[in-house]
């Protein structure tokens, strides 16, 4: 959704770089980039003001003019302005003392708040609630089945005992929900209400006497993050109709410009608990305001990564994966579509890839990958036999031909997956070996890359090492101390030629090295 913000924003720091002061003129010539860049992503025009108000105050100061890079200085103090207009620090639900805690879900008619309940009542079990979702919207047509069926598809608890569709009292239903939930031991209630195309007063009626019967720990209003400023309108509106606590982004994967993300906060004064970024269910997320900054000004967001990561790896699986390869044995096709299976559980590539810093220069890159590869890959692996899934040397062409068949490929597209599959083998191989990624030079413990053990090996047959000095001592020292080969381990170094090597140091760092 910030797409647009996040290229106009890093195109203006660009101009900023190899830049070592900046004037007042460069200052304002950025504040206005960033106004500009703003006002198309929709937000907020008070915002806007106090923002970059604030920016230019900084840009001014000492912690610029004083730094040594200013243009790095200036996309922080950006980054944290940033931070404070999207709330500060995450706020997370407030659970009662005594359960259960109820959230009553409000909104417009059309901004997802159904899909949300499922979602949050998802986000809540996996994190070991017992949560129970309560159809009090018996106005939209089906809406008490479809949250039924959302229910299912999360595999938590509905109360519905109205049918919907302008029969029952939804008063009556949400205050027999709670009832229920303390009854059945139910730790969380989520309170699904009806919604209008409009704000109206019937609406604003029905919702505080639902909160009114309910009394609710958590008053969320779910917001379309695609409708702009009428966004931060109808939080404006419900917080003086109702009283909000807080506030929920839905669509924040769409193509919409997003300012209603930037302003809703700071116009309402309601912090932004989560933001769903995606159709599926488990695309909710807990917002944070620093990483959602980040990932507008092109930082990445690898916390969230590692989060996602965290839930899609099974830790069993990583420990045998590790044993494996502690062990000496091969990678085979097997834990190829073991890992890719983990790796789809986490989400679209792109948007993993999105995650990472600086991927927004990639932008064409990204847009071109295809989730479904991975399914044609897997589909390839899974028309294979266990015993060419672990001994990939036994594929011949006939043996292709039929996996080809099976998966309802070409024959060339089992070869391409073939020939990944062993350079992704051999990789493992080499850094299991420790010698470093290809191409790379060797780390400390590990020998060298290609271009190092081609030179190690040269000096060892010629016994040459480094150039003879012109000095006759340090010539002399020289020819007493053979050098040292690059990329040697440092466990086979003699400790006395290391010492003698040291004589051009400084004491205090030959004192280091000797210990």
């Amino acid at each position: 959704m910030f797409t647009s913000l996040s290229d106009r924003l890093t195109a203006t720091f660009k101009s900023l770089r190899g830049k070592g002061r900046l004037s007042e003129a460069d200052v304002d010539a950025t504040v206005r980039e960033i106004r500009v860049a703003l006002l198309e992503a929709d937000v907020a025009l008070p915002v806007v003001r106090e923002f970059c108000a604030r920016v230019k105050e900084r840009a001014l100061g000492a912690e610029v003019s004083k730094a040594l890079n200013p243009a790095q200085q200036i996309v922080k103090i950006v980054h944290e302005e940033l931070v404070g207009i999207l709330g500060g620090e995450t706020r997370r639900l407030r659970l009662a003392k005594t359960p259960p805690t109820v959230i009553l879900l409000a909104g417009l008619q059309g901004a997802g708040k159904t899909t949300l309940a499922g979602k949050l009542a998802l986000h809540l079990r996996e994190t070991g609630h017992q949560p129970l979702l309560v159809a009090a919207d018996l106005q939209r047509p089906n809406a008490v089945d479809q949250l039924a069926v959302v229910a299912e598809r999360a595999g938590v608890a509905v109360h519905a005992p109205e049918p919907g569709n302008g029969i029952g009292d939804p008063v009556a239903v949400a205050r027999s929900g709670v009832e229920l939930a303390r009854t059945r031991l139910y730790d969380v209630v989520i309170v699904d209400t009806a919604g209008r195309l409009a704000i109206d007063a019937e609406l604003m009626d029905q919702l505080r006497a639902v909160r009114a019967a309910v009394e609710p720990d958590e008053t969320l209003l779910v917001v379309d993050a695609m409708i702009g400023q009428d966004a931060v309108q109808t939080a404006v509106a419900f917080d003086k109709a109702i009283g909000i606590d807080g506030v929920v982004l839905s669509k924040l994967d769409g193509d919409a410009r997003g300012g209603a993300a930037l302003s809703v906060v700071t116009v309402t004064g309601k912090p932004v608990l989560f933001a769903s970024v995606g159709e599926k269910l488990t695309e909710l997320e807990t917002f944070h305001p620093d990483r959602m900054a980040s990932r507008i000004l092109d930082m990445g967001d690898v916390l969230t990564l590692i989060e996602q990561a965290e839930k899609a790896f099974d830790a069993e699986q990583a420990a045998r994966m590790a044993g494996k390869v502690a062990q000496g044995d091969d990678f085979t096709l097997e834990d190829f579509l073991e890992q890719m299976i983990s790796l789809k559980k986490m989400g679209s590539i792109t948007k993993l890839l999105g995650m990472l810093p600086g991927m927004g220069e990639m932008k064409a890159q990204l847009d071109s990958l295809d989730d479904r590869e991975l399914d044609k890959v897997a589909a390839i692996i899974r028309s294979m036999t266990p015993a060419e899934r672990a001994d990939h040397a036994i594929l011949n062409g006939s043996r292709r031909a039929r996996i080809a068949r099976g998966a309802g490929v070409e024959v060339s597209a089992v070869n391409q997956l073939v020939d990944r599959f062993v350079d992704a083998q051999k990789m493992m191989r080499q850094m299991r070996a420790g010698g470093g990624m290809p191409g790379m030079p060797g780390m400390p413990g590990m020998a060298g890359g290609k271009r190092a053990k081609a030179k190690q090996k040269a000096q060892t047959k010629s016994g040459k090492g480094a150039k003879r000095s012109g000095n006759p001592a340090k010539r002399a020292q020289q020819q007493a101390t053979p050098a040292t080969p690059i990329g040697a381990d440092a466990a086979d170094l003699d400790p006395a030629a290391l010492a003698a090597s040291l004589g051009e140091l400084p004491p205090e760092f030959k004192g280091l090295l000797e210990r």
